[in-house]
């Protein structure tokens, strides 16, 4: 049979291989679309995946750590029975050790997590369970809206209203907590953490949520919001606790890849799309970096808003109004992320419940908070990158996930991430400098609290904003695909009237981390599109 040169072959092309790009394929191939998934690297996974840099040694190279992906895309693509293995952090999901050997621990024993408070202020200890619970009943009320799209208030559709009014339901039970709600998404993180507590080890420990990857400081307005959205999600039914994946972030990638190949989908690595070919102000296919031409109903893209429009589509197919809207988002990044691969265990003096043998202890066990013992601190580190200058104390949390996942590393040894900011957006040093004084700066401020460490660092790879963009297809190397501020949230994300995964171009769309509800291992933005894809195509039938 000889095919209609006009029909083709594929009903969605998925353009990147990222988590949310697989997502989206696993969706549309089990609703019995026929999806083809490109991926320009040789592995699947954009920013989620696992690299052996070194021999033996396994790195989340990117992405490191989980506890934001739905419990929808967990359950509805069977990703355990696909391999996925969530290892919860625990006992702590966080350490923030200080010179002279006192520690700031902070896990799911209330009682021991107030107690270690209470070292630095009993009021703060007093305080901290309200606070939690503030942000719980926020959460509950939010989370929900996290896995459908978008309502706009200017084209209101009668399905938007269910999940409207369940929110609002909820939303009656936060009376009593609008003002500290509102204070939460409107000030700046610092405001409302100054307003809670009176100790400066647990503010700054707070506050690195509010500026994680965010070109920002705790002073800067809408911090608030970042802050919110990292205490989201859940692993394995328990809130709040984040997790590690077995066998590095890869792991998760690899689960949903299965779930899409086993429902039918065609995942392709090696293969770089040049372009998306349009015909008739409709999006009909891609063209290969080598030439190959494909053909499809319609393409979905998982890369960011900048990347699609400007570079894959052109910018000159869009309406200049539209153009201008992507042209302003915000792809600036702070973020150096440095990989490591250790021969021992880092030890910090007087740790507050570690062995002391070289065996991992709590303190190991969540993310250790370095160099951002007060909201000053972390203040003057956005300041020098602002100025250009790298911070001489810049922000840094290692993870070591190897404390959990002994298979990540040979016996005995471990493999660390380091997420370090602020790095100036053009330094004055250069790159190829810059670079190497901010994984020197970061190393030399966990040896303070942990001597010995330095010496144990066996191979670094450190990955400033210029790398995570040409390894990863990271516009500007933001991780979020576009800033998470107020007014690229919800249904202004990524621009206003485009927040439902459609777009101006027909039978194109979006699925990445730069639409709603935004960046973080959520699967939410690709499940979300695969939904109104679907949708759509029952709606022209």
């Amino acid at each position: 049979m000889i095919r209609d040169r006009l029909t083709p072959v594929f009903d969605a092309i998925v353009v990147g291989g990222g988590h949310n790009g697989l997502t989206t394929a696993a969706y549309l191939s089990r609703a019995g679309q026929r999806v083809l998934l490109l991926e320009r690297r040789s592995i699947l996974g954009g920013a989620c995946v696992t690299e052996e840099l070194w021999p033996g040694y396994r790195i989340s190279r990117a992405a490191y750590v989980a506890g934001l992906l739905r419990p929808h895309v967990i359950r509805e693509l069977d990703l355990e029975r696909h391999g996925l293995r969530l290892l919860p952090r625990r006992p702590a999901s966080s350490y923030t050790p200080l010179p002279g050997g006192r520690g700031l621990l902070l896990g799911e024993d209330r009682a021991a997590s107030e107690a270690s408070i209470a070292q630095f202020s009993r009021a703060d200890a007093r305080a901290f369970p309200r606070y939690e619970a503030v942000l719980d009943r926020a959460t509950r009320v939010l989370e929900p809206l996290l896995d459908v799209p978008p309502p706009d208030p200017a084209h209101l559709h009668l399905r938007d209203m269910a999940p409207l009014a369940r929110a609002g339901l909820r939303a009656l039970g936060l009376r009593r907590d609008v003002a500290a709600l509102a204070r939460l998404l409107l000030a700046p993180a610092r405001s409302t953490l100054e307003g809670w507590f009176e100790s400066e080890p647990l503010r700054a420990t707070l506050a690195t949520d509010a500026v994680i990857g965010a070109w920002a400081s705790p002073s800067s307005p809408g911090t608030g919001y970042v802050l919110l959205h990292h205490v989201m999600g859940e692993t394995l039914g328990a809130r709040g606790v984040w997790a590690y994946v077995a066998g590095g972030m890869g792991g998760l990638s690899q689960a949903l890849a299965a779930a899409a190949s086993e429902a039918g989908a065609e995942l392709r690595t090696d293969a770089p799309v040049a372009r998306i070919s349009t015909h008739d102000g409709r999006a009909c296919g891609v063209v290969l970096e080598d030439g190959t031409s494909l053909e499809a109903r319609r393409v979905v893209s998982c890369a960011d808003p900048a990347r699609t429009f400007l570079e894959l589509l052109g910018a000159d197919t869009l309406d200049p109004a539209f153009r201008r809207e992507i042209e302003g988002l915000d792809f600036r990044s702070p973020v150096v992320k440095i990989n490591l691969a250790l021969d021992r265990l880092p030890q910090f003096a007087r740790a507050s419940a570690g062995p002391g043998n070289g065996e991992a202890g709590p303190e190991h066990s969540g993310t250790i908070h370095v160099g951002a013992c007060d909201l000053d601190a972390l203040d003057a580190s956005f300041a020098a990158a602002e100025a250009g200058r790298v911070p001489d104390r810049p922000m840094v949390e290692l993870t070591i996930p190897s404390a959990l996942d002994p298979s990540l590393a040979p016996e005995g040894h471990h493999v660390a991430s380091m997420f370090v900011q602020h790095a100036p957006l053009a330094p004055d040093a250069g790159w190829q400098t810059t670079r190497e004084e901010m994984a020197d700066r970061a190393i030399a401020m966990v040896e303070e609290v942990a001597p010995g460490f330095a010496s144990s660092v066996l191979h670094r790879d450190v990955l400033a904003a210029p790398d995570l963009e040409r390894v990863f297809g990271l516009t500007g190397g933001n991780i979020f695909h576009g800033a998470m501020s107020l007014d690229r949230l919800a249904f202004l994300r990524p621009v206003p009237g485009w927040a439902r995964y459609r777009t101006p171009i027909r039978d194109l769309w979006l699925c990445g981390a730069g639409t709603h509800p935004g960046g973080g291992v959520m699967g939410a933005c690709g499940r979300n599109a695969a939904g109104e894809l679907l949708r759509d195509l029952r709606g022209r039938n």
